[in-house]
């Protein structure tokens, strides 16, 4: 009788541990199973389904039983980081990133299909901007990075350097590293830019800040320190401090409001954390605290110290500017149907009245500049160390009728934030409304 039991026993013992591992992998399933079905080692699943564009400009397809791409090499080298190369090195790719969407795979029958054939899918990006952008880069390293601020579409996603994924580097440079999509996986000092920080903390934070008198004689001396201003500026306001790019009234600012503010700011507008684009896990930025009164303090006022951003996420904030505060999910497949009612999700960075009075700070007033533009932006100049160039910034956005438009530009050591990155700006926004 005891055997009888202790067999029993065995087999209920058996049967539970067989439950248990079959409720696991059932919710192993769930979570996983569009990613086991979509990764690059299932040949059948990852030779399925078409890319275009926006305007339905074919981007990838399958020709052949083979994987094929746009059929212009400059479209192809363009669309790079938005589309993928065929071993999935790159993954912020439609082919990576969207794979589950273009295999068709779901729940009950897997990415299995009675045509075999996939999805086609279509990417929020204009390859005639993408073509733009990279031109105007001119083999240098960095990114552009165009959004619709109403809509969270982005149009224009451009890493630099990159390559034609019929011609794949085999030994990449780490360095260049061309598999990485700067314009997401990279984070950078954002140098004068963020001053936009500094100045919405101080709109909110210090009272009567727009009748404030500032002095720059080129240095600020702190009890830990001294920054520098590459000019001597002379007494100047708050507004004019923008204008000018003026570090020693954003160091003050940032030495009288202290570390603790900073850093909430930094982190409510989203540029020391990671968002998502069209899913996909940004860089995560950064933001050191440094010491009350110190140098380092006033540094990280006006972009440097250990600062450091993504330009995804720079474009995710300068787009709340635009939109009286509210930021709205970035992303990088249209969607149709249930998936379109479910996306876009949004969330308030500033009080309207901030983001207003930020857009109004940095309107260019100056037309000719930017001809047919009509144009709020920040330049940014970040210093880098080790004897190397700067590297250029241009962020900000433009309120034309009809084009909603926020834009991020990085060049990497490219010097002059405004002289080298803000053309790059101009002449892809101005393709982008047809002027």
């Amino acid at each position: 009788m005891n055997k009888v039991k202790t067999r029993a026993l065995s087999v209920y013992i058996l049967a539970a541990v067989a439950v248990l591992g079959m409720g696991f992998y059932v919710v192993r399933l769930i979570i996983s199973g569009s990613e086991w079905a979509s990764t690059p080692f299932n040949v059948t699943a990852q030779g399925r389904g078409s890319i275009v564009d926006r305007n339905g400009v074919v981007l990838a397809d399958i020709t052949d039983g083979r994987r094929t791409f746009a059929d212009n090499a400059d479209v192809r080298r363009a669309t790079l980081h938005a589309v993928g190369d065929s071993r999935g090195n790159i993954g912020t790719g439609a082919l990576v990133a969207f794979a589950s969407e273009r295999t068709g795979y779901n729940f009950i029958t897997g990415s299995y299909s009675l045509t075999n054939t996939g999805r086609q899918i279509e990417l929020t990006i204009d390859s005639v901007l993408n073509k733009v952008a990279l031109n105007e880069l001119r083999g240098r390293r960095g990114a552009v990075i165009v959004s619709n601020y109403l809509t969270g579409d982005v149009l224009c996603m451009v890493s630099s350097p990159t390559f034609d994924p019929y011609d794949p580097p085999r030994n990449p440079d780490r360095e260049e590293a061309p598999f990485l999509n700067r314009a997401i996986q990279s984070a950078y000092p954002p140098g004068s830019t963020f001053k936009l920080v500094t100045a919405a903390a101080a709109i909110e934070q210090i009272s009567g800040i727009y009748d404030r008198v500032f002095i720059c004689n080129g240095e600020l001396e702190t009890r830990l320190g001294t920054i520098t201003c590459p000019g001597e500026h002379g007494t100047l306001g708050f507004e004019q401090g923008m204008l000018r790019s003026c570090n020693i009234v954003y160091g003050e600012l940032a030495l009288e409001m202290g570390a603790d503010i900073m850093a909430e700011y930094t982190r409510r507008f989203k540029l020391s954390e990671s968002i998502t684009v069209g899913g996909i896990t940004t860089k995560k930025g950064n933001f050191d605290k440094a010491p009350p009164g110190s140098a380092n303090l006033a540094w990280s006022g006006v972009g440097q110290y250990n600062n450091e951003v993504c330009p995804a996420t720079m474009l995710y904030f300068v787009g709340a500017i635009a939109n009286d505060g509210i930021a709205v999910e970035l992303q990088l497949l249209r969607r149709t149907g249930l998936s379109a009612v479910f996306s876009g999700r949004t969330e308030r960075l500033l009080n309207p009245s901030t983001a207003r009075q930020l857009g109004d700070i940095i309107e260019v007033q100056n037309r000719n500049i930017f001809p047919g533009l009509e144009m709020h932006a920040k330049s940014g100049t970040a210093e880098v160390g080790g004897g190397m160039e700067n590297h250029a910034w241009y962020v900000g956005y433009i309120t034309n009728e009809n084009y909603p438009l926020a834009f991020v530009v990085i060049v990497e050591n490219g010097g002059g934030g405004f002289d080298e990155a803000s053309p790059i700006a101009s002449r892809v926004l101005r393709e982008a409304i047809g002027r």
